[in-house]
C-alpha cells in the first residue's frame, strides 16, 4: 500500500444494505433472501448477475468507503431532491422516472439515462425535465471472490479477513472516469445540452476528488450540477448512511473539456523516452551485408 497504509483485513464495507460486520436479524434476513433496500429496480439485488447478485454496495478504500453500486445513492431518495431543486422551482410538482432510453437524430440509441425527473402541472402535463446520471466506482482486482466466501460464514461472528488475497479489490478511479463517466457525458449530456435541458452527476466524494477542479458558478446560470456524497456510520444503528457533502454548480462545456483533456506531463520526459527506444533500436540492430545479398537482376 502507499505512504505504509495498512489496507483493511475486510474490503467489504457493505453487503446487501448492511455492514458487514452487522449480525441484527434484518442485516442476515437481507442476506439470506438478496435484498436490496435502496429502491432497486425489483426486491432483490440484481447487481451483476439476476440470479447469483453480487451483493456489495461499497467497500473500503483505507478509511475511506466507496460506493461501488449505483442503486446503492437512492437511500432516502436524496439524490433525486437534490436534483430537482437544481432542475427546478420549489413550487413545481415532478416525479422521477429510471432508466428511460434516449436515442440520437438517427433514431440510434444513445443509452439509457439513469433516472428523468420530470416536473408537470395541474394536468399532469410535463411541463419541464432534466437528466440525472449515477456514478458509482469501478472495481480493480476480484470483488466476487472475498463475496462468495464472506456469504458462506456471514452470520458466524467470526472476523472476516480478505487482507493477504491476491487481487485485493480497490477503487479505480481513472477508469471510472475515462470509461464510464466522460462518455455518459460526451453522448447523453451532449444531447441534453443541446436541448437546453439541465443534468446532474451523483458520485462518491472520494471519486470527485480525483476529478480536475471545476470553475463554480452561480445555481441560475448552471446547466450541470455535481451532487457529491458521502456514507458515514451511524455507530447507534449499525448502519452506513448517505450524506450531501456538497454540491457544484457548473457549466457542462467547461466540466466535459476538463474531464476529457489529459493534463500534459513534461515533454522532455517523453523526448528522454523516444531517445532511449531509438538507442535501443540502433543498438540491436545489425546493418545488411550488402557482399550477401543477391543481386536483383
Amino acid at each position: 500500500m502507499e505512504n505504509g497504509t495498512k489496507r483493511p483485513k475486510n474490503p467489504l464495507a457493505e453487503v446487501f444494505g448492511f455492514p458487514a460486520d452487522n449480525l441484527s436479524p434484518e442485516a442476515i434476513r437481507h442476506r439470506t433472501l438478496r435484498l436490496c433496500p435502496f429502491g432497486n429496480i425489483i426486491p432483490n439485488c440484481t447487481k451483476d448477475k439476476a440470479n447469483n447478485p453480487l451483493g456489495v454496495c461499497s467497500i473500503f478504500d483505507n478509511e475511506k468507503v466507496v460506493i461501488t453500486c449505483p442503486v446503492r445513492f437512492r437511500e432516502s431518495w436524496l439524490i433525486a431532491e437534490d436534483a430537482a431543486s437544481f432542475f427546478f422551482s420549489k413550487e413545481s410538482k415532478w416525479t422521477s422516472l429510471s432508466e428511460v432510453r434516449l436515442k440520437d437524430a438517427n433514431g440510434k440509441s444513445a443509452g439509457n439515462i439513469d433516472i428523468v425527473l420530470v416536473s408537470y402541472d395541474e394536468s399532469g402535463r410535463v411541463t419541464d425535465f432534466g437528466a440525472l446520471e449515477v456514478q458509482a466506482v469501478y472495481i480493480s482486482g476480484n470483488m466476487r471472490n472475498p463475496f462468495e466466501r464472506y456469504m458462506i460464514n456471514h452470520s458466524s461472528g467470526d472476523e472476516f479477513d480478505w487482507g493477504e488475497h491476491a487481487n485485493y479489490p480497490n477503487p479505480d478511479y481513472l477508469s471510472s472516469s475515462r470509461k464510464r463517466l466522460a462518455p455518459q457525458l460526451i453522448f447523453k449530456g451532449g444531447i441534453f445540452q443541446a436541448w437546453n435541458k439541465k443534468l446532474a452527476v451523483a458520485l462518491n466524494r472520494g471519486f470527485f476528488e480525483t476529478l480536475p477542479k471545476f470553475g463554480e458558478v452561480e445555481p441560475i446560470e448552471a446547466n450541470i450540477a455535481w451532487l457529491v456524497y458521502d456514507i458515514e456510520k451511524n455507530q447507534n444503528i449499525n448502519r452506513f448512511v448517505l450524506h450531501r457533502h456538497k454540491i457544484i454548480f457548473a457549466k457542462f462545456d467547461e466540466s466535459l473539456e476538463k474531464i476529457t483533456r489529459s493534463m500534459p506531463g513534461d515533454i522532455n520526459v517523453f523526448i528522454n523516452h523516444l531517445q532511449k527506444r531509438i538507442n535501443h533500436l540502433f543498438e540491436n540492430s545489425t546493418p545488411p551485408d550488402n557482399e550477401k545479398i543477391d543481386a536483383p537482376f
